[in-house]
């Protein structure tokens, strides 16, 4: 039996959509035959999905994988790979239009072709489409089953009218945008991450509702290509998440593009008029409206359950996802969770990092830890927040004694050639120790900093030995350099000063 054609192909129906299409969900699939017994069968053929699936056969075990929609989940699709393409474009006018800063002269009248950029990116999605595709991951050993995937007992599966019998099972459905119960906001209509990356017209004027981080990257991203933005926000603060030093560097830098930021502010209503939305809006005690051509939504996302028939495999699940143990089991010790459908970090390599553990845990008995996870994350603005560990105030909660070392880039040499010295690093350790509990980077390639942090963690690494090691000079990472020889400064006590001063005394 040929798989149906999916409910929700990508939009624009052009050679590059048709190319990721035929990659990730080919509409001639004819899906296989059951073998009698799957050693592991992976529900959602995401980032979560596609590592277990890709793990466990690749250590000989018998793997079926079922994707009703399009493989390659939000990351490949709708999430990481077409923001990160259109950041860059985005980046690009930025950089021609600072490019006076640098003794650069550019010629008057230089513009975004936004046609251009969407095609870029739906050339580059389809160009990565194929590490995802269903050929190769038959290829691998997997059989790819495309179509509606639901459980039918705790220990089989049903697609396409076949029953799959599995030993042991993960769930890896995803997640996907939130739209908020505001009245009138549906009959106007809005767009998400799943949508907003179909546009091939530039909004003249957008709303991102949210200032989280897809808010906060996708408003930059829009302003810098052209259109006046405007970002709406809950909370006091944008990024209310994150520390609030490097979120107040980010926010002026989205002031200093041109967008206009209001924070606690409440939407009352949505009113499609003559061609363009009108959004009612209460901000801090003041009543305002607001016209604008398009309202994009970034604040938060739900998880996948419904049509799975969790109830018929015996596994409890809320509004915040599918239940789990710390060794990502379910309800069903059979079955498993993986990715964004049952942890509270919704990033691609979360949902990798706990495929990796259902593997192990499910196929070998295996008792690795979610807990055990040092999880980093970036959130993809210019310049970029970068965060691994605790935050100065979770620390403090747990009762901990917390000393913390900042050092700001208009003290790194790198950073003051290439004038881009607005940004941070934050590195808390246990008080009287060089035990790193958290950081946090500010910086325009934070996110490639902050691995050596993370590396650090996970190896019980602290920053005497930070210290020690030689970073190349001049590089932005010198910074971490710069913070460990802070600490070690604090280890130099008075009264070991004094004796070292006189030891230098006595032997000159």
């Amino acid at each position: 039996m040929t798989a149906a054609r999916p409910p929700r192909l990508i939009e624009p129906w052009d050679e590059h959509n048709q190319k990721l299409v035929a990659e990730v969900h080919p509409l001639d699939w004819v899906n296989p035959e059951p073998a009698p017994r799957y050693n592991l069968v992976a529900m959602g053929a995401g980032t979560a999905g596609l590592i277990a699936a890709a793990g466990a056969a690749g250590l000989g075990a018998k793997v079926a994988l079922i994707e009703r929609h399009l493989m390659g989940g939000d990351c490949l699709n709708v999430g990481c790979v077409p923001s990160k393409a259109m950041i860059r474009s985005a980046r690009a006018f930025a950089d021609v239009r600072d490019a006076g800063n640098y003794g650069v002269s550019v010629p008057p009248g230089a513009t975004v072709d936004f046609v251009k950029v969407m095609e870029r990116v739906r050339k580059l999605r389809a160009r990565i489409g194929p590490h995802d595709s269903a050929r190769r991951y038959q290829q691998l050993g997997v059989d790819v089953f495309l179509g509606e995937g639901k459980f039918t007992s705790p220990q089989t599966a049903a697609v396409d009218g076949k029953v799959l019998r599995f030993s042991k099972g993960v769930i890896a459905t995803g997640a996907r945008a939130v739209i908020l119960p505001i009245n009138g906001l549906r009959e106007a209509g809005c767009l998400t991450n799943e949508t907003v990356f179909s546009l091939t017209q530039l909004p003249r004027r957008l709303a991102v509702v949210g200032a989280g981080p897809i808010g906060c990257e996708l408003a930059q991203a829009f302003r810098r290509l052209g259109a006046e933005v405007v970002m709406l926000e809950a909370e006091p603060k944008i990024l209310p998440r994150e520390d609030r030093d490097a979120a107040a560097i980010v926010e002026r830098a989205l002031r200093h593009d041109g967008i206009a930021i209001h924070c606690a502010c409440k939407i009352l209503e949505v009113q499609k008029r003559e061609g363009e939305k009108v959004i009612h809006l209460e901000c801090q005690g003041a009543k305002l409206k607001l016209a604008v051509d398009e309202i994009l939504l970034g604040v938060g996302r739900a998880p996948n359950v419904e049509g799975l028939n969790l109830e018929a495999a015996g596994v409890e699940y809320t509004s915040q996802g599918v239940k789990v143990n710390d060794y990502l089991q379910t309800t069903n010790p059979r079955i498993y969770a993986a990715g964004d459908i049952c942890v509270p970090h919704k990033f691609t390599h979360t949902a990798d990092a706990t495929a990796r553990i259902v593997i192990q845990n499910a196929l070998f008995a295996g008792r690795k830890k979610m807990s055990a996870l040092v999880i980093p994350w970036c959130t993809y603005t210019d310049p970029e927040i970068a965060h691994v560990g605790l935050y100065e105030a979770q620390a403090i909660e747990r009762g901990m004694r917390v000393q913390t070392f900042t050092q700001a880039f208009d003290g790194v040499d790198r950073a003051l050639l290439e004038s881009e010295t607005e940004g941070l690093i934050k590195v808390h350790v246990l008080h009287g120790t060089d035990r790193i509990l958290g950081a946090t980077i500010v910086a325009r390639q934070a996110g490639e900093m902050i691995s050596e942090i993370t590396l650090a963690m996970t190896g019980n690494i602290g920053l005497k030995t930070i210290a020690r090691t030689i970073h190349p000079y001049p590089t932005r990472s010198e910074a971490i350099k710069k913070i460990a020889d802070a600490y070690n400064r604090t280890r130099l006590t008075p009264t070991a000063k004094k004796l070292f001063t006189r030891w230098l005394e006595w032997t000159r």
